[in-house]
């Protein structure tokens, strides 16, 4: 059946969870127990000591009070409204108090309980069962198995989790699928001194998702980074076109993203080019740039960009001046801007003027800017203030290494001065730690960016570049080609069984989208072979069509280049006699005829359904290396002629498409033209398992493409 899903984005019920999960003015924990240090007691303490602004019940069967605080049997006991419950009952209960939560009108709900999906089919069917009820009855939920929300705000000062202290108040979002993970992210954040907006882990996501939360944190005014950790994809589809809202057009948020594990790929992947390539993980690093989601692989790098994206202004460009007290790590850092896409900036003859009059002769005045080992206060305030008044200056890096004579504190207040002077970006890295200690806890009190390693704030630059350049790029909509017969395609398409199509009908359905297919035809014997290479013209190629040969080279399936009658016939009894010999089992329904394409250049344009984000286009080098080199590009299918082009361009192939050694450039656009094609094709039909055009031979400039050879599979 042809596509008309259209993958819209998750609605969580009754609108975002801001008042029933985030600003609740009543809350209750249900299944709380006396005991300090368990899960059930650390909720509800945490909810008490952090300061929380609302009225708290707990709901303690069997218990008088919880840290003084009288306790109620049952949910219903309780006479005023409530807005949120945070359920700790064990797994096999929570049911039943999420039922009596939908009878009192309770709209939101964190269950922390672990006990559901991820401990078996038990724990599934107790999970559906959960969702069932919060759809009954309008819940939005978090969890299961989740350590819970905070929310920093003074208005409310929410700790509904079981983390060990209160985190500080700051303008940065975490959301994370894993709960250990964010104990141990809480604890690193407090001692670099950072602070959150909202922090929520969302555990199995039974309820509210990554794109509810994304949609929510879009809009509030607390939060100006979202960092996001994940194991799993359930919807990247979804989770890309939310990501995309939120990091683009009207009040645009930079989502830096974690994901985790590499998944294997499946028995139905190794069918093909495309399939073997295509693992989540690889699709997952195309579409994250595509939706502006920077992928990262630490913790550590994860909130080094996000202090430079909540501390500084977004750079107007890329160029980089570098100050420094020491030769070794202003190339280092040097070294690193320039190998992560930063550009050095070159100085006005006015900043070169001023950086001679107040460094001693034996410093280095150009770019990085060595100040000398003796350098005090006076030197680098001169030269840092030189440097950022420049024109060809986007932003800076201040290095310094402690020296006796390097006055850090003074130092450090000069750096500020500057910093309080201009409205570009800056980074330190006092490099360190006893020594400079006092300095960059005046770096950090002034919002200034400090790192480790030099290296480290280089990084941290360059992903705050790749979020400029995203949010610069022109607003396309999705290509619809022009004169495409979707119904020709459908006709071939909704009437075959799952499996692969025969080769002509692949050609008939690409041909019905405007691809650039050779007249060809399915011939059943010799006599039918040679008349139509007659008709179409020598030299002629056939290809054997059977079910059973996906590779028709491994069994002689191909005869090329046969430049008369006699040359077709013989290649067609030749064929059939040898496949009858290695495969006599093969059902043989005739040989496609053509005529030889033009030598180009070879390359691969292959879709494939995934999972998780649906249909997906990949771009590479063509012909028997691909796989061997696995030079590719991926991206979401339907593309627009920008991904189109991005896609091209981007692998290292391109060099032999522009031209190379003397050869002349190759027709690109016809290339992407395929490809804008070949995404509405697969966006179409979501039956198309995979496809691989392989080789597509592109012609020189101007003189298009053929499609020399292609497979589409097709799912049930």
């Amino acid at each position: 059946m042809s596509n008309t899903t259209r993958y819209s984005v998750e609605t969580i019920p009754g609108g975002y969870p801001r008042d029933r999960i985030f600003n609740p003015v009543s809350v209750a924990v249900m299944g709380v127990t006396p005991t300090p240090g368990t899960v059930p007691y650390d909720i509800f303490y945490n909810i008490l000591a952090s300061g929380y602004k609302g009225v708290l019940y707990p709901v303690a069967p069997g218990k008088r009070s919880i840290s003084s605080v009288p306790a109620y049997r049952y949910l219903t006991d309780i006479k005023d409204d409530i807005d949120l419950a945070v359920i700790v009952f064990p797994a096999k209960v929570v049911a039943r108090a999420l039922r009596q939560c939908g009878e009192k009108g309770v709209k939101g709900v964190i269950i922390i309980s672990a006990g559901f999906r991820e401990v078996g089919p038990e724990g599934a069917k107790r999970e559906q069962e959960i969702k069932d009820i919060c759809a009954e009855y309008d819940i939005s939920l978090v969890g299961p198995n989740c350590l819970g929300v905070v929310n920093t705000d003074p208005k409310i000062m929410l700790n509904a989790s079981f983390a060990r202290k209160m985190p500080a108040q700051g303008s940065i979002a975490f959301l994370s699928q894993s709960g250990a993970l964010c104990t141990a992210v809480l604890d690193y954040a407090r001692n670099r001194n950072i602070g959150f907006s909202k922090f929520v882990s969302f555990g199995n996501k039974a309820g509210v998702t990554e794109m509810g939360l994304l949609d929510y944190l879009h809009q509030d005014e607390q939060t100006d980074v979202v960092l996001l950790y994940l194991e799993e994809l359930r919807d990247g589809r979804a989770l890309i076109e939310t990501a995309r809202r939120v990091t683009r057009g009207d009040n645009p948020k930079p989502i830096l993203a974690i994901k985790s594990g590499r998944t294997p790929q499946g028995a139905d992947a190794a069918s093909s080019h495309t399939g073997s390539l295509a693992g989540e993980d690889a699709i997952c690093e195309a579409v994250f740039a595509e939706a502006g989601i920077i992928r990262l692989n630490t913790i550590e790098e994860l909130f080094d960009t996000a202090i430079m994206l909540t501390n500084q202004p977004m750079p107007k460009g890329n160029r980089l001046a570098i100050v420094t007290n020491a030769g070794g790590p202003g190339v280092m850092a040097t070294d690193s801007a320039v190998n992560l896409g930063l550009e050095i900036a070159r100085f006005e003859q006015a900043t070169t003027d001023k950086l001679t009059d107040a460094l001693p002769a034996a410093a280095n005045i150009k770019n990085p800017v060595d100040v000398i080992g003796d350098a005090r206060s006076d030197r680098y305030e001169a030269a840092v203030g030189a440097v950022m008044d420049d024109p060809n200056v986007d932003q800076a890096l201040v290095i310094l290494t402690p020296q006796s004579m390097t006055d850090i504190e003074e130092i450090a207040r000069g750096i500020v001065k500057v910093h309080e002077q201009t409205d570009k970006p800056m980074a330190c890295s006092f490099i360190g730690a006893a020594d400079v200690a006092v300095g960059v806890d005046i770096l950090q009190a002034a919002h200034i960016p400090h790192y480790i390693m030099p290296e480290w704030a280089c990084g941290a630059m360059a992903d705050v570049q790749r979020i400029r350049r995203w949010r610069e790029l022109p607003d396309e909509a999705d290509y619809q080609p022009p004169s495409a017969d979707r119904d020709a395609a459908a006709a071939i398409i909704d009437a075959a069984p799952a499996g692969y199509l025969d080769e002509d009908q692949a050609m008939t359905v690409l041909k019905a989208y405007g691809f650039p297919v050779p007249a060809c035809k399915l011939c059943r014997d010799a006599d039918e072979a040679v008349e139509f290479a007659e008709k179409n013209g020598f030299p002629a190629v056939i290809r054997v069509v059977s079910p059973q040969i996906i590779h028709k080279f491994d069994v002689k399936g191909v005869a090329l280049d046969l430049k008369d009658a006699d040359a077709v016939r013989n290649a067609y009894n030749d064929m059939f006699r040898h496949i009858s010999e290695a495969m006599p089992d093969a059902e043989i329904k005739g040989v496609l005829v053509r005529g030889m394409i033009p030598a180009g250049r070879e390359v691969i344009l292959g879709a494939k359904y995934d999972s998780a984000f649906g249909p997906t286009l990949m771009f590479g080098l063509g012909g028997l290396f691909v796989e061997i080199f696995r030079d590719v590009t991926f991206a979401l299918a339907p593309i627009t002629p920008f991904t189109a082009a991005r896609m091209v361009r981007q692998v290292k192939a391109f060099e032999l498409l522009e031209g190379a050694r003397g050869t002349g450039p190759a027709d690109v656009d016809s290339v992407e033209e395929c490809l804008l094609r070949l995404g509405r094709l697969a966006f179409d039909f979501e039956r198309i398992a995979e496809l691989d055009i392989n080789p597509l031979i592109v012609g020189p400039a101007g003189q298009g493409s053929n499609v020399a050879d292609v497979r589409i599979r097709l799912s049930e």
